[in-house]
């Protein structure tokens, strides 16, 4: 197979039959089986190379085009050398390997004057370099390349092409170029327009909801509802972002994140980076720094390095003999394949037919192609150097400002025009054109809170980076004005709002239970003393220690809420117009976070252990404390933002520590474990544009509320839901679930007693009867009657008194009574009334009998349902007929009361 010379005869006698028709070439080949087939002479190769880079940094040759490629439909190899060089006269030996998911696939070693390469026999400077090689191959020759990696998407291979002089045995040029089959994911022209297309519907769906209305705190709540586009851009800077760690990406993740590179700021422009060019300089820095084999450097490594010994060591006669005992192998197959001495005569660069599946050289400051480690790796992608990252992400976002500003400022005369004309009625959203200068104010510094995390770490990497002295004196400048602004604004905001109050420290205690997290999976679940429910109190908790909270008391006892007072809504709704009424502060809280992250992203670049565990700990952190308290007023950004956004932070982190080159995991491995964290950021992005469908839906809904006819009708349901929840949630009041009432038994006959009247007997009237020595009864003498009290202690004044045998509450009887006993009766009746005539005296009156009545004879008693026990008095009232007067006792009883009297 080493033999070119002899294969080269070989090829001249079965030259290729070509076919020309139109425009269109086609060759002439052969299939396994012998049978005659035509092939486009312009067709893909399976494998093919692209763009290439200098591995030695002082080549002595300079190379401007150096490409190859693999066909598999006719088994040859072909490649192409073209540059100059300032040598005067050199022999050489070249070299050539093709290395695939990190091992080596296929290696070739000859000198060209034996290839027939005689612009290298030797190499001369007058003589410009023009070499093309066609070398037909085996199945054994290409079994290490399995079958998937021609379909597989960003197939990861290199082609290294090391050249030495056979003066010094040394390397003198070396070139690597990426080796591709042409399935990417990286589609930034298709994929990103659609991205950015969405991203527009959700900026203009948001910005609807917050200029229609002239109720502020309406209009705020409906804002709270749309879909932040803060939450949009927070999920493609995760996405796009994650290439900022130092580890080594399989080349299929680079290419997805390429798709959401607008986001961060880094769209390529040519006249751009020719003006960042010019303020750099020549300082690139070097990208060795965040783990990338910088362009023009020497990598002795690559591709498992080489000895030059094994170069060198085999005698032309050993590869004599070697390449005539394979002759036998190839000679029929190139009977069967008739296109090498065409594919020889190929046009080279800028060609309009044939081959143009070539790349070019790589820019300075880029790392070579087919590495794809740390941030350099991932802004390879879009051809711009990490010595350019800051600047282009800076500029893009001051172009993004005055966008934003210009197109508020455009929206208002638009709307001025409209009335002007008569084409929109002149009360239509007279808020915002009353204070639109207010709302261009407000957009522009939303806009800066979207950035900031993009700003501050495209700042800290420029710090770590060592580029460009000019370049890193203006991060500097706008990291302290982003750090001092951003955090300034968002203290002022909070002293704002908590100035008039007091703080105060109050023990709580923190409680671990044991709870379970999508209904089986085990968990220990943290919650506070004063923040337990009756459900979770009667949760037992395993561990419980102190904890200390500190609480705002605020001496305003008039003060609104914050989602009703319009005065704080006008200057500060653009931090906080969006959360809970009770979280009205987690701007501050997260605007810590974005700056913790960006600071392990790019002030930790070049360490990956420190980049991935440290963010773990982080991301896990902020995951429990922003699921705990659920800032967002809105149900689709707190499981957007909350739930998916966080849990696709701390996966991708999780998998991205088996890229560390400490692992040196195998490279088909790791695009696998790439491939399934394409799947995670691929459903989160999803689900993102789902919830910008939903949000611009909900925002029609919210700018056509004052509207009686909604079209579509048959969405009214749905929007009367909508307007319900909207009322629910603006309290942001705990959630009471109502209680089920006990079922009651069915009532059965039963038999009750409420109350007990006892009535007159007739040796209440006879003092004869009345004996308190020998009597246990309750019942208080007439003069002492007057108040339940007086008739409690009474009545147990003569329980105690007692000395008679009788048990306690019963009551003595009189002896039968005798025919002399009611005459004495009668005679002293008698005497009581003429004596009372005499004096002149007149009976009682009616009140004063039925007050005297009411203390002795007539008691009405309300007893339980059982009858009172020993000892308890009875409650004596007044006896009322139905027209509430008192009754008259019987004639018998007011002559015992006149007697007594």
């Amino acid at each position: 197979m080493m033999l070119l010379p002899l294969l080269a005869l070989i090829s001249t006698a079965t030259a290729a039959n070509v076919a020309i028709s139109g425009t269109t070439k086609y060759v002439e080949a052969a299939t396994p089986d012998g049978q005659a087939v035509w092939l486009k002479d312009a067709r893909k190769p399976a494998l093919y190379t692209q763009n290439f880079g200098d591995c030695l940094g002082s080549s002595l040759i300079n190379v401007t085009r150096f490409d190859a490629a693999y066909y598999k439909d006719n088994m040859t190899v072909l490649f192409h050398l073209e540059g100059n060089t300032n040598v005067a006269n050199e022999s050489l030996m070249m070299y050539i390997g093709v290395f695939a998911y990190g091992e080596a696939r296929f290696d070739l070693t000859f000198n060209p004057c034996n290839a027939q390469i005689y612009s290298l026999c030797p190499m001369n400077r007058s003589v410009p370099i023009e070499a093309n090689g066609i070398i037909p191959v085996s199945e054994s020759d290409v079994a290490g390349i399995p079958p998937i990696a021609l379909n597989i998407p960003d197939f990861e291979g290199q082609a290294i092409l090391r050249i030495f002089a056979n003066s010094t045995q040394s390397q003198v040029g070396c070139y690597s170029a990426v080796v591709t089959n042409g399935a990417t994911f990286s589609h930034p022209a298709a994929v990103g327009t659609v991205l950015g297309i969405f991203t527009i519907v959700a900026i203009a769906a948001s910005f609807a909801t917050a200029v229609y209305g002239n109720h502020i705190p309406t209009t705020r709540t409906h804002y709270a509802h749309s879909l932040s586009v803060l939450v949009v851009f927070s999920v493609f800077h995760h996405i796009f972002f994650t290439g900022s760690l130092s580890v080594n990406w399989p080349s299929v993740l680079p290419a997805f994140w390429s798709n959401f590179a607008w986001s961060g700021g880094m769209i390529y422009s040519q006249s751009m980076q020719n003006s960042v060019n010019q303020l750099i300089g020549s300082n690139k820095g070097n990208t060795s720094i965040v783990g990338a084999a910088g362009s023009g450097s020497a990598a002795e490594d690559l591709g498992g390095g080489y000895e030059i010994s094994q170069i060198y060591k085999r005698s032309f006669s050993t590869l004599f003999r070697r390449d005539i005992n394979s002759l036998g192998d190839h000679l029929q197959h190139l009977r069967s394949v008739k296109l090498e001495n065409h594919l020889a005569k190929r046009a080279l660069a800028n060609a309009t037919e044939g081959y143009n599946w070539y790349g070019t050289p790589v820019k300075p400051g880029l790392p070579l192609p087919g590495n794809f480690s740390g941030f350099a790796g991932t802004l390879a992608q879009e051809n711009i150097p990490a010595s350019n990252a800051f600047m282009t992400g800076f500029l893009w976002f001051l172009i993004l400002i005055v966008v934003v500003a210009a197109a508020v400022v455009a929206f208002k005369w638009i709307l001025e025009a409209l009335v002007k004309y008569k084409q929109l009625n002149e009360n239509r959203l007279v808020f915002f054109r009353e204070h639109w200068l207010g709302y261009t104010a407000v957009a522009a510094l939303r806009t800066t809170v979207i950035g900031f995390f993009m700003i501050v770490y495209l700042a800290l990497f420029q710090f770590t980076y060592k580029g460009s002295a000019g370049v890193t004196a203006i991060a500097a400048l706008v990291f302290v004005v982003f750090f001092f602004g951003i955090f300034g604004l968002a203290g002022y905001a909070c002293y704002y709002r908590l100035h008039a109050g007091s703080y105060a420290i109050k023990r709580d205690r923190m409680h671990f239970n044991s709870q379970k997290v999508l209904g089986f999976l085990p968990w220990v679940g943290l919650e506070l003393e004063s923040q337990r429910s009756e459900k979770t109190q009667a949760r037992s908790s395993f561990v419980s220690m102190p904890w200390w909270g500190v609480h705002y008391v605020s001496e305003d006892a008039h003060q609104i809420s914050v989602q009703q007072d319009e005065d704080y809504i006008k200057k500060f709704g653009w931090l906080a117009a969006r959360f809970r009424r009770t979280r009205w502060w987690f701007f501050a809280l997260w605007l810590t976070y974005e700056f913790v992250r960006a600071c392990f992203y790019g002030g930790a670049a070049g360490h990956p252990m420190a980049q991935v565990f440290g963010l773990m700990a982080v991301e896990f952190i902020a995951l429990i404390t922003i699921v705990k308290l659920r800032p967002f007023e809105g149900a689709r950004l707190n499981a957007l933002m909350v739930y998916l956004l966080g849990f696709s932070k701390v996966a991708t982190l999780a998998l991205s520590a088996a890229f560390d080159i400490r692992f040196n995991l195998a490279r088909i491995n790791t695009t696998v474990i790439g491939v399934v964290i394409i799947v995670i950021q691929g459903l989160l992005a999803s689900a993102t544009l789902l919830a910008i469908v939903f949000g611009a839906i909900s925002s029609y809904m919210s700018v056509t509320r004052d509207r009686e006819a909604f079209r579509p009708r048959k969405w009214e349901p749905y929007r009367e839901r909508y307007f319900a929840h909207l009322e629910k949630s603006a309290p942001d009041a705990p959630t009471v679930k109502p209680t089920t009432p006990m079922p009651e038994a069915p009532k059965e006959p039963y038999f009750r007693v409420a109350s007990v009247r006892r009535e007159p007997k007739i040796e209440d009237s006879d003092p004869d009867c009345i004996d308190p020595a020998s009597s246990r009864t309750s019942v208080a003498p007439a003069a002492a009657v007057g108040s339940r009290t007086g008739s409690r202690r009474n009545s147990l004044h003569s329980a105690h008194m007692s000395s008679s045998n009788l048990p306690f509450g019963a009551r003595s009887h009189r002896t039968s009574w005798s025919t002399r006993d009611f005459s004495g009766w009668q005679e002293a009746q008698h005497s009581n009334r003429s004596s009372h005539m005499m004096s002149g005296s007149r009976m009682p009156s009616k009140a004063s009998e039925g007050s005297s009545r009411g203390q002795t004879n007539h008691e009405r008693v309300r007893t339980p349902a059982r009858s009172p026990g020993p000892g308890i008095p009875l409650e004596v009232r007044k006896q009322r007929n139905e027209k509430g007067k008192e009754k008259e006792a019987p004639l018998d009883e007011r002559s015992s009361e006149e007697a007594r009297a």
